[in-house]
C-alpha cells in the first residue's frame, strides 16, 4: 500500500525514455519527476517521498521533505498569496497552509508550528490549529519512557513540548537546566503521568540508573583536580548542570552513594576523595 504524503519503499516497474515509473503489488504506476540514481534498474527499490501533483495525479520525488503527514514541525513562510501562505519545506513546491487552517494571518519571514495532513483531494497541506491533533492526557506513557521532543510554547511554568507528534507535555523551569529554543527537536523522557493524567517530561533519564556511571565520572573529575571539587549538596543546580550535565537531585545521589561507600568526603562547599592516591 503506498502511503500518500509520506515516505515509501517502492520498485522501479517501468522505463519510459529518460522517465522512471515507481510502484508496489497493488499500486499504478508512479512517475519518478526527478533523476533516478546512474545504472537504476527494473525491479530496483528507490525510498521516495510519494504527494499528488498540480495535476491530481500521484508523483514521487526522492527528496524527502523537513515533514511528513500525521507530522508537526516548526517551518518558515516564504510567500503568500490569495489561497492561504507557504512554507518552505525541502520540496521545490512550498507547502500551503490555507487561510481556513490559520489561526492569525501568517506573515512572510515568520515560522509557525504546523500539522501536515491530507485535504479532501489527498494534496498534502498543513495548519496552525494544531490542538485539534494533540492529546493533554494519556494512560499509555510509562515513566521513564524515551521520547521525541519539540519544544513549542515557553509558559510561566516551564516549557510545553509535543511529544511523539501526538501529546502534550511539560519541561519544568526549575529542572530545566538547558537553554531549548521554539522549534527545536530533541529526545526526553517521561518524568511522570500525574493524577490528572497529563504529562511531565524531563530531559535527563529518571531514576537510579544513572547514578553508577555518575559517580564515576564523579570520581574521574576528582582525580583530575587533586582529590578537591568545588561543588556540594548545597551547589545551585545550575553549577552541577554546568560540571556533569545532569540535574541536583541525580548529583545528590551519586555522591551520596560514594559517601555511603567512604569514597568521599562531604562539607558544605566541596566534596574530596578520601584518598586522592588510591585510584
Amino acid at each position: 500500500m503506498i502511503h500518500i504524503g509520506k515516505t515509501n519503499t517502492l520498485k522501479i516497474v517501468k522505463q519510459q525514455g529518460a522517465d522512471f515509473y515507481l510502484g508496489d503489488e497493488t499500486s499504478n504506476k508512479i512517475l519518478l519527476v526527478d533523476k533516478a540514481p546512474t545504472h537504476c534498474q527494473l525491479n530496483d527499490s528507490l525510498e521516495v517521498f510519494v504527494y499528488v501533483d498540480t495535476d491530481g495525479h500521484l508523483a514521487a520525488t526522492r527528496k524527502i521533505p523537513l515533514a511528513q503527514v500525521d507530522e508537526i514541525a516548526w517551518l518558515p513562510v516564504v510567500s503568500v498569496n490569495y489561497t492561504g501562505a507557504f512554507l518552505a519545506w525541502g520540496l521545490p513546491k512550498d507547502l500551503l497552509v490555507p487561510f481556513s487552517e490559520q489561526h492569525l494571518e501568517m506573515e512572510v519571514g515568520h515560522s509557525y508550528l504546523v500539522k501536515l495532513f491530507l485535504d479532501d483531494k489527498s494534496r498534502v497541506v498543513a495548519t496552525t490549529k494544531i490542538n485539534r491533533f494533540l492529546a493533554e492526557t494519556s494512560v499509555y506513557f510509562k515513566a521513564g519512557e524515551k521520547v521525541s521532543l519539540l519544544i513549542a510554547e515557553k509558559t510561566d511554568l516551564g516549557i510545553k513540548a509535543i511529544i511523539n507528534h501526538t501529546h502534550w507535555g511539560m519541561l519544568y523551569h526549575n529542572e530545566l537546566f538547558q537553554t531549548v529554543q521554539i522549534g527545536q527537536k530533541l529526545d526526553g523522557y517521561i518524568k511522570q503521568i500525574r493524577e490528572d493524567l497529563k504529562i511531565d517530561l524531563t530531559l535527563h533519564q529518571p531514576g537510579y540508573g544513572k547514578v553508577e556511571p555518575l559517580t564515576e565520572t564523579i570520581l574521574a573529575k576528582l582525580q583530575a583536580n587533586n582529590g578537591v571539587l568545588m561543588l556540594s549538596d548545597k551547589s545551585p543546580p545550575e553549577a552541577i548542570y554546568a560540571a556533569f550535565g545532569v540535574s541536583k537531585k541525580a548529583f545528590k545521589q551519586a555522591i551520596g552513594a560514594l559517601y555511603k561507600d567512604h569514597k568521599i568526603i562531604l562539607d558544605k562547599t566541596a566534596i574530596k576523595l578520601v584518598n586522592p592516591q588510591s585510584r
